[in-house]
């Protein structure tokens, strides 16, 4: 187990620290890291762009200072492509460009001595380019333990809160509450309104782009969002995904199986 005196009540910024700090750091902690994925993508007329990047930066200083797990600095640009080029703001990477940056970032953690990653994450469509970073690096680096986590998914009662006014949410009440309570300077209280948008994807097949499913870019009502709500939701990501890392860090493999070498087939006697 972590030793709790590492558990402190700031969190510990990887960009702070300096090499023999973050060496010290490694060699009497949990070897763990956390990694914030945010995006850089329009969210509605009020919404800032930045708005996947601070609740990811949020959260993940919150649960770093609660659990003495180093957090790195945030990656502010993410797989946006489905925005489209329809309204100005959204600067998006290809799915390619996501998993080769996260690998190398990942590369880098491994010979660092890092062994558990936990990629966190709070733009939907950086999941699966993710996944891919993760398959990746524990194929390349044997006993390396990744996860992605999705902060609207850490828990049942976060994911219920954030899917409440639709299926294909996006800049939607929850959203815009936490951003009313924990980011202020990204709202635009005068316009919460006019901005809401019904999700129109129920019952499809294909996948569309948001400029085929939306008016203004939004999917939801952030015209109920408010500041109790966003401090309430906030509150619960945190605590579940600090409990989840918490438990994680105890966490082995269910076998101890080397992946490079070849073992005795069970099937053939």
């Amino acid at each position: 187990m972590p030793s709790t005196r590492r558990r402190t009540r700031s969190p510990l910024l990887w960009s702070h620290l300096t090499w023999p700090e973050i060496g010290a750091l490694i060699a009497d902690g949990p070897r763990s890291a956390i990694l914030p994925c945010g995006a850089t993508e329009q969210h509605g007329p009020h919404l800032g762009t930045g708005m996947d990047t601070a609740l990811a930066t949020d959260v993940c200083a919150a649960v770093s200072a609660a659990t003495g797990v180093p957090v790195l600095p945030s990656l502010s640009y993410g797989c946006s492509l489905g925005h489209s080029h329809r309204w100005p703001g959204t600067l998006a990477l290809s799915p390619q460009t996501l998993i080769a940056l996260v690998t190398d970032i990942g590369d880098w953690l491994w010979h660092a001595g890092i062994r558990r990653l936990f990629i966190v994450n709070s733009h939907v469509t950086n999941s699966a380019p993710l996944r891919c970073a993760l398959e990746v690096l524990r194929a390349r680096h044997d006993g390396f333990m990744i996860a992605v986590i999705n902060t609207a998914e850490v828990s049942p009662r976060v994911r219920e809160t954030f899917f409440a006014d639709a299926a294909d949410w996006h800049a939607n009440q929850a959203e815009t509450s936490l951003m009313l309570a924990r980011a202020s300077v990204l709202a635009r209280p005068k316009l919460l309104a006019t901005s809401d948008d019904p999700d129109r994807t129920t019952g499809l097949i294909f996948a569309h782009p948001v400029n085929r499913t939306s008016l203004n870019g939004v999917t939801g009502t952030p015209s109920r969002a408010t500041v109790a709500q966003g401090n309430r939701l906030f509150a619960w990501i945190v605590a579940d995904l600090t409990q989840t890392i918490r438990r994680a860090l105890s966490e082995n493999a269910p076998l101890d199986t080397p992946y490079f070498t070849n073992g005795p087939n069970p099937l053939v006697t």
